[in-house]
């Protein structure tokens, strides 16, 4: 095991490190903070209830948004690594498949760190009010982070498995988007219906949101949210079962995608992307 995460870590931050060198991949980490920046800019005048700015709601949901939204980059990543080979190779060596995973979510951890960076530094100075110097503030939005990863990324990977092509993961992206929608990130989730709030009450989204608003918000802010509570044991509850649900499901999906890959697998499917393009 020590051996597995040694591997996975040297590969996670080598492929952070071609990330951050290369210019495609630099376009995409400022390209989506630079837009919600521009979000922000445009709600910074208007208030979501007691004087307090709808910018100041919006930016720690962002957070806990974007933490989600690694989910979908990691099951974009598995299948496209699925469909070039990548897979293949980790599984010819020893231990290769749980060395690829651990790397997998080093890499995809690395890359929103920096994302959430490139946003978080302007947008604190573009909306005031926050508690930016409470150390226990940040220390909540570390251990949201890190829960909402350990929920979200396994929960990537099982995706991956499932789409057996980059093509197919098109049909992810609305789904993502209507959780998004119903979380309330860019709106209090109390204005919405009573069965709405208890859908997105079912995904790690909106638990992500509303603990970065723990954190990041005072605490007047809690007379927005469901039953007037930050509610730090059930975002705990939540996201603790996700993580461990999915911590137990996507290692036996992906050494089972890994055992059905084959050389003619991968040559089949690279066939059919060119005749696509072609």
């Amino acid at each position: 095991m020590t051996a597995v995460l040694r591997q996975g870590r040297t590969r996670g931050l080598i492929e952070l490190c071609q990330s951050l060198t290369n210019a495609g991949d630099l376009f995409n980490h400022c390209f989506w903070p630079a837009l919600m920046l521009v979000t922000l800019y445009f709600m910074r005048h208007h208030d979501y209830g007691g004087g307090f700015p709808l910018a100041g709601l919006v930016l720690p949901s962002i957070l806990g948004m974007n933490a989600a939204m690694a989910m979908v980059t990691m099951s974009q990543t598995l299948t496209a690594d699925r469909e070039d080979g990548t897979l293949l190779r980790a599984k010819a060596t020893p231990d290769g498949v749980g060395a690829y995973l651990v790397g997998k979510v080093v890499s995809v951890s690395g890359a929103l760190l920096v994302d959430l960076a490139i946003f978080l530094v302007p947008a604190l100075l573009l909306v005031p009010g926050l508690a930016t110097a409470s150390p226990a503030a940040w220390g909540t939005v570390l251990w949201v982070l890190a829960l909402g990863l350990l929920a979200t990324l396994p929960l990537g990977a099982v995706l991956g498995s499932v789409f057996g092509s980059a093509r197919a993961q098109g049909l992810l992206t609305l789904p993502v988007l209507a959780v998004i929608a119903i979380s309330g990130i860019f709106y209090p989730i109390t204005a919405l219906p009573g069965w709405v709030q208890g859908l997105a009450q079912v995904f790690p989204v909106y638990w992500l949101g509303l603990g970065m608003r723990s954190a990041l918000l005072p605490a007047g802010a809690a007379a927005v949210e469901i039953g007037d509570s930050w509610r730090h044991l059930e975002t705990t509850a939540v996201l603790g079962a996700w993580a461990v649900a999915g911590l137990l499901i996507a290692p036996a999906v992906l050494r089972r995608m890994a055992r059905h890959e084959s050389g003619s697998a991968v040559a089949a499917r690279r066939d059919r992307a060119l005749r696509r393009v072609a």
